[in-house]
């Protein structure tokens, strides 16, 4: 019997990563969809977290295109639903670096963008600039030379889209912060997206929560430093390398491992 077959039971709640372990950009990972609809059978309630820079209506309309049935989960909660709601709280005009499609999806959310003369930035990816985020240090240096405050609205450093490697939002913030610059970072691995999971779930107690995910750095030491259990999905952006033994201990988290490593969800 497949281990994902006989899940204990106790967990109620289960934080389900998408890019990466549900789909890869282009199309949902085979298996993923039965697998979530049997857990749903089994009456636990399927919470999809996600780096993503978008809010929550856009990532699910993507999961329609891409044909997952919205009965294998419950709901949905993004690092872009966070920062949108940070950025509009109170309103202020602030600059953007990602796609035109991003940009779009912040001010449909009600972000004021402004084109200069601005102390704050939403970060939500690259650009047209160039496709390495080295590319883009030029510009990150102006920005944090004047003090310009940057919003990472996407944590995640890379993810793998139709099998290329794509660094996303988290490279171009860590660049910033060598520079001096101050990031606020949203989503995965810090505690606000779990909360707001957790609420989603009907505040089910830490022992009845599961995360799964392929992220070392964000699915894997969110779950830890929130104190929940996690499965690791070995094959997504880290291609097969499994937990290294210091991984909770080198973040202080003593010796927490992943319930479980498995390649995928089928």
């Amino acid at each position: 019997m497949n281990d994902l077959d006989g899940l204990d039971q106790r967990y109620r709640a289960i934080l389900c990563d998408i890019w990466g372990v549900v789909h890869d950009g282009a199309r949902i990972l085979p298996g993923v969809a039965q697998r979530l609809l049997k857990w749903k059978s089994e009456g636990r309630r399927i919470i999809l977290v996600t780096n993503a820079p978008r809010p929550a209506d856009t990532v699910q309309a993507h999961l329609d295109a891409l044909g997952l049935p919205r009965g294998a989960y419950d709901a949905i909660t993004s690092s872009g639903e966070a920062g949108i709601a940070e950025l509009t709280d109170p309103p202020r005009a602030v600059g953007f670096l990602g796609t035109d499609d991003d940009r779009l999806d912040l001010v449909r959310g009600g972000v004021v963008l402004a084109a200069d003369d601005f102390t704050e930035l939403a970060c939500t990816g690259l650009n047209d600039w160039g496709d390495e985020p080295a590319d883009y240090r030029p510009r990150l240096e102006a920005w944090a030379g004047a003090g310009v405050v940057m919003h990472c609205l996407n944590p995640d450093r890379i993810v793998i889209h139709c099998g290329r490697r794509e660094a996303c939002a988290g490279a171009l913030a860590d660049i910033y912060e060598q520079l001096g610059g101050t990031v606020l970072w949203y989503g995965k691995p810090y505690p606000a997206i779990y909360d707001h999971a957790r609420s989603l779930a009907g505040n089910p107690p830490k022992s009845a929560m599961l995360a799964i995910g392929d992220g070392l750095p964000t699915d894997m030491l969110g779950a830890a430093s929130y104190g929940i259990d996690a499965i690791y999905v070995s094959h997504g952006i880290h291609a097969g390398e499994p937990v290294p033994d210091g991984f909770a201990s080198g973040h202080g988290l003593g010796s927490w491992r992943p319930i479980l490593t498995v390649e995928s969800l089928a």
